[in-house]
């Protein structure tokens, strides 16, 4: 199985109140592992009837990226006519729907993907180009800056210009400030013109899949210029000559015209995320178990793979109090995962949960399969833990750790 970089944990604060003496569940420190993410969930059984209540705090919800779907596999998509002069190196796919004419391959190549000329995929690339485009105009609340982006530095969120049009001349630093999932979207009414020899540059994590220039007429790129992200174009896109492409350069209604470029579709990632802590309740002396929610997990898929696929497992510890003595350790057979349905999808695969089961072994937690471009899955599992006959009474804690791959 493919691993995971590290994923992003979403953290949130909890607090125990008890009618009886009990110990407070303790925050847990930030647990990160290379392809996985680990939450830390608790709870406490004590000799009387008492509840544990959990307040999870609020969080700054983050702009959610772009989905492209099916165009998500083109570096170049046009709708009139793809015209190619010189030695064009195209990684991913060219496409072109419902125009006829792709003209300069050769000499231009295309490597990591194929040609579509009004086939079937190019068409619906289109359509999704069409929802992509669309998405990416109506973001709100938008941030109105300079129509110049040269010589400034730029964190994420969504961005116009009063006069519905941005220009770079120089370098436009794009600063993620350590977030890799971090979106940045450009919403330009008219026109996106860089200068020759202008540069988009990324930097504290910025990924190229998560920035959009969408422009409502055509984009035109200066000679020898470098541009990072995806220009999603109402009508057309002039890449002229030596301009190097960091994303992809799609049009709705019009030609793309390209000059001895190169252009590669930007990798995407596949990330999960995870609440920092769950509390799972308590439960009094002879309870059978303790049960409860352990919070959304969210796989993102923005690899942008014609046949996206992917699937989720989870694993968990041993639950332990005290010195984690045979009678203070409730063993991982014991804990059982439900995944349920999903609670939200994007993009257009297959989702299937895991079957419900205990934690003895690592078990599917969920999965897709058939689809095309960019997708996500949450789901919010239930965690019950069996409480042995011989377990004594403490406040247990143990690390549910979700892969994908």
């Amino acid at each position: 199985m493919k691993r995971l970089v590290p994923s992003v944990l979403r953290r949130a604060t909890g607090s125990a109140l008890a009618a009886a003496p009990a110990t407070r569940v303790a925050a847990p420190t930030k647990i990160g592992l290379p392809g996985s993410s680990r939450l830390a969930a608790g709870f406490a059984f004590i000799p009387v009837m008492t509840m544990l209540l959990t307040a999870q705090a609020g969080a700054c919800t983050p702009e959610e990226p772009v989905e492209l779907g099916r165009a998500a596999s083109f570096a170049v998509l046009g709708a009139s006519t793809v015209t190619n002069t010189g030695g064009t190196a195209i990684t991913g796919d060219l496409g072109l729907s419902p125009g006829t004419s792709v003209t300069g391959f050769p000499p231009g190549t295309v490597v990591g993907g194929s040609i579509h000329v009004a086939d079937t995929a190019a068409a619906h690339a289109q359509v999704d180009l069409t929802a992509a485009y669309n998405d990416a105009a109506s973001r709100t609340p938008a941030t109105t800056i300079g129509t110049e982006l040269g010589g400034t530095t730029v964190t994420p969120g969504v961005y116009n210009s009063a006069a519905g049009t941005f220009g770079i001349t120089g370098n436009l630093t794009l600063d993620a400030q350590g977030d890799p999932d971090a979106v940045f979207i450009f919403q330009a009414a008219s026109t996106l013109i860089t200068a020759s020899s202008s540069a988009v540059i990324l930097t504290g994590g910025a990924r190229a899949a998560n920035v959009i220039w969408q422009v409502g007429s055509s984009a035109t790129l200066g000679t020898d210029s470098s541009l990072a992200g995806n220009v999603l174009a109402l009508t057309s896109i002039t890449v002229t000559t030596g301009v190097s492409v960091n994303g992809r350069v799609l049009a709705r209604n019009g030609a793309v015209t390209l000059d001895t470029n190169a252009i590669s579709r930007s990798a995407g990632a596949l990330s999960i995320t995870v609440p920092g802590r769950a509390d799972l309740g308590s439960a009094a002396a002879g309870a059978a178990n303790v049960s409860g929610r352990l919070g959304e997990i969210t796989v993102s898929d923005t690899r942008g793979d014609p046949n996206a696929t992917w699937t989720a497992t989870v694993d968990s510890t041993a639950f332990t109090t005290g010195g984690a003595t045979a009678p203070e350790t409730i063993a991982k057979r014991f804990v059982d995962y439900s995944p349920g349905p999903a609670t939200n999808t994007t993009g257009s695969a297959t989702f299937t949960p895991g079957t419900a089961g205990d934690l003895g072994s690592a078990r599917i937690a969920f999965s897709a399969a058939d689809g095309a471009g960019n997708n996500s899955a949450t789901w919010n599992p239930t965690i019950t833990v069996a409480l042995p006959a011989d377990v004594v009474a403490g406040t247990y804690t143990g690390a549910i750790t979700h892969s994908a791959g």
